[in-house]
């Protein structure tokens, strides 16, 4: 069969799709959200989609009625090192396997985050053992050195960047002070110089907006015509308005995945300070609860201890109903590649404060208009919008239900699945693809 006739096939059947991610839990982060619904709606779509995943592993939809493509999951198993309520264990004798669990409790012990090189390793050997299984391998962020040369036997590759981690990097280096903790920090992103190397010999990158797309440039190297960008949303038949669902005075809600300067959760507590010396309001925190760390000590020494709630480990009809019932949802982030709780939040109609880091004003939109924006790290800038939506039942309407419309007609999982296999076919029928073949016999069954 010649490569033109090989290329027609591609293009007509169903795709076999080895989706990658290191770890995947939805309520740990943005990458869990992303492969739990990019994977349904492949699937929807009509293709197979087979998620590789390490801990915390992925929570994955069942099949819909009506999907013609197959779901399914195969756990690559770590040591498990930062798992609750255990984090940074000396796991048993019995629990090693081989070399790479060695490797990993070694870069562990020593400071660093080994997940994504251990897990691009035991990745790559599960690959390896199943030649012929897959159209396509698409690495959710890992960019572990175990994922080069996957041409060589027989898989094409398809990246995902969310954002360079190297920006947290920078941020978690700025906000660290003492020299001690700057080593600390330095030494826990040691993996970013293993994820630069191995992004620049990609041959294709997603991401997921125009601000990611030019830092990945930047900060990686890739070449600007190697990277594509593909938008992301939310799940709008989930995440819609209700109004049988009572709203709360005074209530803000925001989703924090991490106590982590990049989040700017500090921020929108020194905010809720000064709103509360106006009017009543309350903070709900999508997300885990630190007696320790930045935010913690912020809300005590304002005495805000009984004004903030965090509400961990929800399911997703609450989590939809709590921002439901909020008259402003907030994204403070310092810096996002994307913004899925922005995303998410205009999709009930909840009308939303947001900063302008990063790529969320491609998501949020206009100022005045789809939300209402504010500069990064300015809690005075907050608190002012915050309040404003507060005291202003027509703007909250406004804004909200434009927010929605904005939602729908640019970022849904469904969009972003047909886009993302445009990109899986190209990358077949060129470049790394014709390596894979040469390589493999390129085997359709």
């Amino acid at each position: 069969m010649t490569t033109v006739a090989r290329d027609r096939v591609s293009a007509d059947r169903p795709l076999r799709i080895a989706l990658l991610s290191y770890k995947g839990n939805p309520f740990c982060g943005g990458q869990g959200v992303y492969v739990r619904h990019l994977s349904r709606e492949l699937a929807r779509l009509g293709h197979d989609v087979d998620v590789l995943g390490g801990q915390p592993y992925p929570v994955l939809d069942a099949a819909e009625p009506g999907s013609t493509g197959r779901l399914g999951f195969t756990e690559i198993a770590s040591l498990d090192l930062y798992r609750e309520p255990d984090p940074f264990r000396n796991p048993g004798l019995s629990e090693y396997r081989g070399p790479v669990d060695l490797l990993e409790y070694a870069v562990m012990r020593t400071g660093g985050f080994p997940e994504p090189l251990t897990f691009s390793l035991r990745a790559r050997r599960h690959l390896a053992l199943h030649r012929g299984r897959y159209d396509v391998v698409h690495d959710n962020q890992t960019l572990g050195y175990g994922l080069l040369g996957l041409d060589r036997i027989g898989f094409p590759l398809v990246t995902t960047v969310h954002h360079p981690v190297t920006v947290d990097r920078e941020l978690d280096l700025a906000a660290a002070g003492s020299l001690l903790r700057q080593l600390s920090v330095r030494r826990w992103y040691g993996f970013t110089r293993m994820q630069r190397r191995v992004a620049r010999r990609l041959d294709s990158v997603l991401t997921v907006s125009q601000s990611s797309s030019r830092e990945i440039s930047l900060h990686l190297g890739v070449h600007p015509e190697r990277v594509h960008v593909v938008p992301i949303g939310a799940d709008v038949r989930l995440w819609s308005p209700d109004p049988s669902v009572a709203e709360v005075p005074g209530r803000i809600v925001t989703t924090s995945s991490a106590d982590v300067p990049l989040k700017g959760l500090v921020h929108l507590v020194e905010a809720l300070a000064k709103v509360r010396t106006e009017r009543d309001a309350h903070l709900v925190v999508v997300g885990g609860r630190r007696d320790d760390g930045p935010v913690a000590e912020t809300i005590r020494r304002l005495g805000l201890e009984d004004a903030v709630e965090f509400r961990g480990g929800i399911d997703d009809a609450a989590f939809v109903d709590l921002v439901r019932s909020a008259q402003v949802a907030c994204v403070p982030s310092l810096y996002e590649g994307f913004s899925l709780p922005a995303a998410e939040a205009m999709a009930t109609g909840t009308p939303l404060v947001a900063t302008t880091g990063g790529a969320i004003p491609e998501v949020a939109g206009p100022d005045g208009e789809t939300c209402l924006a504010v500069p990064p790290a300015d809690p005075g800038a907050l608190a002012a919008a915050l309040g404003r939506l507060l005291d202003d039942e027509g703007l909250r309407r406004r804004i909200g239900a434009a927010g929605r419309e904005r939602v729908l007609a640019r970022f849904t999982w469904e969009r972003a699945a047909e886009l993302t296999v445009e990109r899986y076919r190209e990358a077949i029928a060129t470049g790394i693809g014709q390596r894979a073949r040469a390589g493999d016999g390129w085997r359709y069954v």
